[in-house]
C-alpha cells in the first residue's frame, strides 16, 4: 500500500498539468458581421490564377495557357484524357473542391468516361464567354464577381424580421 500511495498521488498531482486547455473566443457585443454580398465561383478563381502578366485581366491566350498548365498537371502520363477521378483530382487541386462544376458528367461530350482536352477547352470555352461579359476578349476581375442582394429583412435563418425579439421568461 505504500508503494500505491505515491503513485497514486503523483498521479493526481500531475493530471491538470496535463489537460488539453481550451480557449474560449472573445464574444464581441453589437451586430454580427452582415452575409457576403460578393462572391467568386470557384471556377472564377481558377481563371483569375491564369493572369500571367498581373495587370489583372486574363486574355484568352492567358486563359489558353493556364488550362492546358493545370490539364496536364494531372494528366502526367500525357494521355491526352482524365478519367473521372483524375478530373476529381484536377477539380481539388484546380477548383479547390472534387465536387465544384464543371462536373465531368457535363464536361465528357461523348460519354466515355473520359474528359480529353478537347472536352476541357470546349466547356471552358463557354465558361469564358460567359465571363466575359462586355464581350472585349479579356476577362476582369470584375466581370468574375457574382453579387448576390442583401436580405436585411430576414434572419439568420431566412425568416421574416417584423421586430426584435422579445426576451425569454423564465
Amino acid at each position: 500500500m505504500m508503494r500505491l500511495f505515491p503513485l497514486l498521488l503523483a498521479a493526481c498531482v500531475a493530471g491538470p498539468a496535463f489537460a488539453q486547455q481550451v480557449q474560449v473566443a472573445p464574444v464581441f457585443p453589437g451586430p454580427q458581421q452582415p452575409a457576403a454580398t460578393v462572391m467568386v465561383e470557384p471556377v472564377g478563381m481558377m481563371i483569375a490564377a491564369f493572369d500571367r502578366d498581373g495587370d489583372a485581366r486574363v486574355s484568352r491566350a492567358e486563359f489558353e495557357a493556364g488550362l492546358r498548365q493545370s490539364f496536364d498537371s494531372i494528366d502526367t502520363r500525357k494521355t491526352g484524357a482524365l478519367g473521372y477521378i483524375a478530373f476529381s483530382d484536377w477539380s481539388e487541386r484546380w477548383l479547390g473542391d472534387r465536387n465544384t462544376l464543371p462536373s465531368p458528367f457535363e464536361t465528357d461530350r461523348d460519354g466515355d468516361n473520359r474528359i480529353t482536352w478537347d472536352e476541357l477547352d470546349a466547356r471552358f470555352a463557354l465558361l469564358f464567354a460567359r465571363f466575359d461579359a462586355d464581350k472585349d476578349g479579356t476577362i476582369t476581375r470584375k466581370e468574375l464577381l457574382t453579387l448576390r442582394p442583401q436580405m436585411f429583412d430576414r434572419d439568420r435563418r431566412g425568416r421574416p424580421m417584423e421586430a426584435a425579439p422579445k426576451p425569454r421568461r423564465n
